[in-house]
């Protein structure tokens, strides 16, 4: 058995998201058709529990706006070029002894994950985009400011065509990981129904002040 979350857009209150975690049984294997049978299996026992709607949101999604939602596939603008969000994120880390490491924007995801995993530059101390500092803490800010950053010029095409009751991304064990897309796109959509979308993607130390101290 395994226990994920599905992320669920918080339209009231000061909170943003929700999280309903879910247990269901577990297809081991690195196959990408195990993969999608967690999917399925986490998304019904989702349904059980009065989540009819959930979207996948990673490159193991039955849709492909799931796919397309996965940061792998999103790009971000850096002065007029547009990257790979992934890239983005993994460059702009800053460790001890180096960082960042803009030349690997240009980087295919995977390629760029490598690339930082192989370096020897000592601890995660911070972030640097496009010539600013950013800070580890919450843990998730910088990362999910990337992602919606980069959705938010979408932001009139995904108000009218995705609308689910949660999200979930199926490589995400919150007992190992910081990150998640699905928890992001959650935010996002939050966000984006409080009219607050510009402003956080403007600014990441109003984003920041919206998250839990995690």
């Amino acid at each position: 058995m395994a226990r994920r979350p599905v992320f669920i857009p918080n339209f009231e209150g000061s909170c943003l998201v929700e999280e309903r975690a879910f247990e269901f049984a577990w297809s081991s294997g690195f196959a990408e058709s195990q993969k999608k049978k967690n999917v399925a299996a986490l998304h019904e026992a989702a349904r059980k529990r009065g989540l009819s709607n959930v979207l996948e949101i990673s490159s193991k999604s039955e849709e492909e706006v799931g796919r397309r939602l996965s940061a792998f596939s999103l790009k971000v603008e850096v002065d007029e070029v547009e990257y790979p969000l992934e890239s983005v994120y993994q460059g702009s880390k800053v460790f001890e002894r180096c960082g960042p490491s803009t030349e690997i924007y240009d980087f295919e995801p995977r390629e760029a994950k490598r690339f930082v995993r192989a370096m020897d530059c000592g601890r995660l101390i911070g972030f640097e985009f496009e010539g600013r500092r950013y800070p580890l803490s919450p843990k998730n800010a910088f990362y999910d400011w990337l992602y919606i950053r980069a959705l938010a010029k979408h932001a009139e095409w995904i108000r009218q065509n995705i609308s689910y009751d949660g999200y979930t991304d199926i490589e995400f064990n919150p007992e190992k990981q910081v990150n998640c897309q699905a928890r992001a796109f959650a935010e996002y959509k939050s966000l984006a129904a409080k009219a607050q979308l510009d402003h956080a993607a403007g600014d990441f130390t109003h984003f920041a002040s919206l998250l839990p101290p995690i």
